[in-house]
């Protein structure tokens, strides 16, 4: 099947916050960041500029990516669309040169002290080459500092003109709350797919109730939904999968039940498996956006077919029948990362 088809891109809105993005955004960290070596930087930065040109206005980013240049890249690329595009980005850690910077495969210095936060930003700003951040994420809940600390740090921010909206990110419910109630919170960024439903329990109803939309990412499961990845696959040294557990040679054995299902209704729906796991997160609720990640531009045409998919209630049915099957096995991250999440 050609994938390469004229889509129109549908917009959505986070929550009730009338922020209004592309139906599905572009996560940008593997362009310069945990998947392998950073990518030639003039590629990458066709390749988002050709997501704009498909229709794509929302883009994340974070100043853990790279460290620092994964923004650099986004600020470069959209120079010339700032009016048409948002740019997501993220606060956290502490980057200081003396800290491994590598949160996701090192050891995580997280800080989200108010004044690190605003100095954090002025950072961002410099490098996304903006005046305004559109939606600024906490990009890891910091048990030192009272959430309500920092969400008034961010509304300081959104006051002085130099942040639009507040985000978190793998947040459990009473953060979000405590935090919503400080300054309200446009969007929670979560992992959220066909292989981590954890968010259907407490967080997607506590979003519905407070008008939050939610921006999953890794929703095509860190490229194994995707169909491309198996227990021959081989990843890069500096790959970060190669330190998660749920991509042991036995996990993904394991787990490969979610990859027939997918095909399946790939084949019913004449779709690939990636555009089957996009289209079942978007028919979940009409406030997500999934950002999945691409280095290469046939991805971001199949991504972006996703749109133009429909999964009718009988197939959803199938789906959830089928997938309640399949016990999905290895945890997401290391235990020393796993336990930043949710709290």
């Amino acid at each position: 099947m050609d994938i390469k088809q004229e889509v129109t891109m549908q917009k959505r809105k986070l929550g009730k916050s009338n922020l209004e993005v592309s139906a599905i955004g572009l996560g940008c960290m593997g362009m310069s960041f945990a998947y392998g070596p950073p990518k030639d930087k003039q590629e990458m930065i066709y390749l988002i500029r050709a997501a704009v040109d498909r229709g794509i206005t929302f883009f994340d980013t974070a100043e853990l990516y790279g460290p620092f240049a994964n923004e650099e890249l986004v600020g470069e690329a959209l120079a010339p669309f700032r009016n048409q595009v948002v740019i997501a980005t993220k606060f956290g850690f502490d980057l200081s040169p003396d800290k491994d910077p590598r949160g996701m495969v090192g050891s995580p210095g997280l800080d989200s002290q108010p004044e690190h936060i605003k100095a954090a930003v002025e950072g961002s700003l410099k490098r996304l080459n903006v005046e305004a951040i559109d939606l600024l994420y906490q990009h890891r809940v910091d048990p030192d500092v009272p959430i309500e600390d920092v969400a008034g740090a961010v509304k300081d921010l959104i006051q002085a003109g130099k942040v639009k909206h507040f985000g978190l990110s793998e947040a459990g419910v009473k953060t979000i709350r405590r935090a919503h109630a400080v300054q309200p919170v446009t969007a929670l960024q979560s992992e959220y797919s066909l292989w981590w439903r954890q968010p259907e329990a407490e967080v997607i109803p506590t979003l519905e109730e407070l008008g939050i939309g939610l921006v999953p990412y890794s929703p095509l499961g860190k490229g194994f939904l995707t169909g491309a990845i198996d227990t021959n696959t081989t990843f890069d040294g500096s790959d970060a999968r190669n330190t998660l557990p749920r991509f042991t040679a036995d996990a993904l054995k394991a787990n490969q039940g979610l990859i027939d299902l997918l095909n399946r209704i790939a084949h019913q729906k004449q779709a690939t498996p990636a555009q089957i796991a996009l289209a079942w997160l978007l028919a979940q609720k009409p406030w997500i956006v999934p950002i999945p990640g691409i280095t290469k531009l046939h991805r971001l045409d199949e991504n972006i077919g996703a749109i133009s998919v429909e999964l009718m209630p009988e197939d959803l049915r199938e789906i959830d029948t089928a997938a309640a099957q399949i016990t999905v096995q290895g945890a997401r991250y290391p235990e020393k990362f796993e336990q930043l999440s949710g709290r």
